[in-house]
């Protein structure tokens, strides 16, 4: 019997329902609906980003912040507002077990732009902490979503505290198409998100984190009323993407010594490998296969090369060896064992909360650790 979507590659394991030519139903309803909906939605959004990227000049100590973690995407995002835009534009990596390949990169993309760069250092015991917390406790999702959908909400707030502090309009990340999932941002996240605090409830019910740790998460009461907040976007959700011609610029451009420092393998969060492994142990396939499935759906994605990647990757985390060795390394940094990763609570609606009132309060919040460079 098939086990994976001979167009997409989705296994049965995440959803995939297959019929007898082994196409799974979402590649069967993505061919036979017409996209030209889709397509003057992405465009709307693309005219929507142009006058953004006009509107912000001039507004703050830099026009836009731009979430960089290093990644094939945000290296090529700099590029593209630095360059193609001339744009005043402030870069910002939350140094929180930033992988060497992602490094490299960044210092490569900083010294060829010659654009500033902002590094800020979070409580690394905090996370730890976190961390062992949420894989003893995941959501039915899994790791990666469990963990991801609380650590990407608190880089997110990062950004959007130093750009209220430097009075930046604009703040922008390299997601691609299908990051994060639709539940959270398709291309913008919504003003009512940004007037809402995102402490996640189950890591304030948990009682394991004090008043002033909850407060690393983005909470717009700590400012006073009439604060202006800058808008969150995600380009590549506007502009049209195709995953491998990013990687390939990169390195043309020189902002990638080379295809594997643009491989979104190498560049990956270290902790992001013992994520995968919990959830190849727990739900019995990678949790990334649905977002590139869908990439290579769409046509964004090359599948020969996911096809080879794909097993490739998954062999390295299930027997912990080359990049897989990460799985250890996180196990051991969390004095976790295999058996502590573990599915205790349903799965959440979404680990940003439900919309709240736009808030009063009173006063701004500041960050820790931050060094700036040319």
């Amino acid at each position: 019997m098939k086990r994976t979507c001979k167009n997409c590659l989705l296994p049965r394991d995440a959803g995939a329902v297959l019929d007898d030519s082994g196409v799974c139903s979402f590649c069967r309803e993505y061919n036979r609906t017409d996209h030209r909906a889709d397509e003057e939605a992405r465009a709307a959004r693309e005219a929507d980003l142009e006058q953004a990227l006009k509107d912000c000049r001039g507004k703050g100590e830099y026009d836009v912040l731009v979430n960089f973690s290093g990644g094939k995407d945000s290296c090529y995002l700099l590029y593209k507002l630095k360059t193609e835009y001339n744009l005043n534009v402030l870069a910002f990596t939350t140094d929180m077990n930033v992988p060497d390949v992602a490094w490299d990169n960044i210092k490569r993309t900083i010294q060829h732009l010659g654009i500033k760069h902002l590094v800020y250092t979070p409580n690394r015991d905090f996370y730890r902490r976190l961390y062992r917390h949420l894989l003893q406790n995941q959501e039915a999702r899994g790791a990666v979503r469990t963990v991801c959908y609380v650590c990407a909400p608190l880089f997110e707030g990062y950004a959007l505290a130093e750009a209220v502090k430097r009075q930046i309009p604009l703040v922008v990340a390299g997601y691609s198409p299908g990051q994060p999932e639709a539940d959270r941002m398709v291309y913008e996240f919504s003003r009512s998100m940004i007037a809402s605090d995102w402490t996640p409830p189950e890591v304030r019910e948990s009682g394991l984190f004090s008043d002033e740790e909850l407060e690393y998460f983005w909470n717009p009461s700590r400012y006073p009323a009439g604060t202006q907040f800058p808008r969150y976007l995600a380009p590549f959700h506007a502009w049209p993407y195709s995953q491998e011609d990013v990687m390939k610029k990169v390195v043309q451009l020189g902002l990638a010594a080379s295809s594997k420092n643009a491989s979104p393998v190498h560049s990956n969060c270290p902790l992001n490998w013992l994520l995968m492994y919990s959830d190849l142990k727990n739900l019995h396939y990678n949790p990334y296969l649905p977002e590139f499935a869908a990439l290579i759906r769409e046509g964004k994605a090359n599948r020969t090369q996911w096809r080879v990647t794909i097993p490739v990757v998954n062999t390295m985390i299930r027997t912990k060896t080359f990049l897989g060795r990460n799985v250890t390394t996180s196990l051991e940094w969390l004095d976790l064992k295999t058996d502590d990763l573990k599915i205790t609570r349903p799965a959440a609606v979404a680990n940003v909360p439900a919309e709240r009132p736009a808030p009063v309060a009173v006063r701004p919040g500041s960050g820790d650790a931050t060094g700036e460079h040319a």
